[in-house]
C-alpha cells in the first residue's frame, strides 16, 4: 500500500506542475503577442531613420563622426543581452555560451589584461558572467518589468559616454533575435563605432543614390550629428525588443514541451498505478483463498 500511496502522490505532484506550465505557457502567448506587435510597430520609424541618414550620409563624410571613426582597438566592451528570468529552454545558455566562445576566440588577451569590459542587460547574464568573474562594468536587470523606449535610452547613453571618455574603443552586442516561436538566432554584432556600411550601402554593398535631393536645415553635419545617438537609441531599444519576443517564445515553447512531458509522465505513473493496485488485490485475493483453503482442510 504505501508503493500505491507515494505513486498517487507523484500523480497529483506532476498534475499541479502541469497546471503551472499550462499557465505559463499561457502568459507566454499573450507576452509574445504583445510583443510582436511592438517589434512591427517600430520598424516604419528605423526604416525613415535608416532613409533620412542614407541621404545624409551620400554627401557627408561620416568617417570623421567620433561615433563612426575607426580606432586603434586596445579595450572592448561587449554588451549581452540576455532575459531576467529563466524556464525558457536553452534561449539564455546558448547566447551565453557563444558570448564566452566569441570572447575566448577573439579576445582572450584583453579578457585576461581586464580590458574587456561586460555589459549585462538581464539577471541571468550577469550571474553566469559574475560568477565567471569577468569584469562586470554595468548591469541592467529589471528592465523587461517596465520596457520602455527610456530604458534602451539609458544604455546606450551609459555606454555611448563611457565610449566618449575612451574607456573602451570598440563595443559589440550579443542578443537573442527573433525568427519565429521556435527559432531564435544568436547575433553579435559591432555597436561602436558605427559600421559605415549601415549608412554607405543599400545592403548589396552598393553606395545609395538618393532619388531626390534636399536642402537641410541646419547643414547635413548638423543633422548627422543629431541623428547618430538617436540611431544608437532606437537601435538598442529594437535589440530589446527582438530579446523579448524571443524570449517569450522561447518560453511558450518551453512550457509546451513540458505540458506534453508531464502529461506522458502522468501516463506512464497511472499505469504502473494499476500494476501496483492489480498485483496487490490478486495478492489479497490468493490470501484468502489461501485461508478459505486451510479452513476446509483444518475441518
Amino acid at each position: 500500500m504505501a508503493t500505491l500511496r507515494a505513486v498517487r502522490s507523484r500523480i497529483s505532484g506532476v498534475k499541479k506542475i502541469q497546471k503551472i506550465t499550462k499557465a505559463m505557457k499561457m502568459v507566454a502567448a499573450v507576452k509574445l503577442r504583445r510583443a510582436q506587435q511592438n517589434v512591427v510597430s517600430a520598424r516604419p520609424y528605423a526604416r525613415k531613420l535608416r532613409e533620412l541618414l542614407l541621404h545624409l550620409c551620400a554627401n557627408t563624410d561620416v568617417s570623421v563622426h567620433p561615433l563612426v571613426a575607426p580606432r586603434e582597438v586596445n579595450a572592448v566592451a561587449l554588451v549581452i543581452v540576455t532575459s531576467d528570468r529563466g524556464l525558457c529552454g536553452a534561449f539564455n545558455s546558448n547566447l551565453m555560451r557563444a558570448a564566452a566562445n566569441h570572447i575566448s576566440e577573439k579576445y582572450p588577451a584583453a579578457s585576461q589584461t581586464g580590458k574587456l569590459k561586460i555589459f549585462c542587460v538581464g539577471r541571468k547574464g550577469f550571474e553566469f558572467f559574475f560568477n565567471r568573474r569577468y569584469a562586470i562594468s554595468g548591469k541592467y536587470i529589471g528592465a523587461y518589468n517596465n520596457l520602455v523606449f527610456d530604458q534602451a535610452r539609458t544604455i546606450a547613453r551609459d555606454i555611448v559616454e563611457r565610449y566618449g571618455k575612451g574607456e573602451f574603443d570598440r563595443v559589440e552586442i550579443a542578443y537573442n533575435e527573433f525568427k519565429s516561436i521556435a527559432q531564435q538566432r544568436i547575433v553579435i554584432e559591432q555597436f561602436l563605432p558605427v559600421p559605415t556600411d549601415v549608412f554607405l550601402s543599400d545592403g548589396k554593398g552598393e553606395r545609395p543614390r538618393p532619388s531626390t535631393n534636399y536642402i537641410y536645415e541646419p547643414s547635413s553635419d548638423e543633422l548627422l550629428q543629431a541623428l547618430l545617438p538617436r540611431h544608437l537609441n532606437f537601435h538598442i531599444w529594437r535589440i530589446l525588443l527582438e530579446s523579448n519576443a524571443a524570449e517569450q517564445g522561447a518560453r511558450m515553447a518551453a512550457m509546451e514541451n513540458a505540458t506534453e512531458n508531464a502529461e506522458e509522465l502522468i501516463s506512464n505513473l497511472q499505469l504502473q498505478y494499476n500494476k501496483a493496485r492489480q498485483a496487490s488485490i490478486t495478492k489479497e485475493l490468493l490470501e484468502v483463498v489461501a485461508g478459505a483453503e486451510a479452513l476446509r482442510e483444518a475441518g
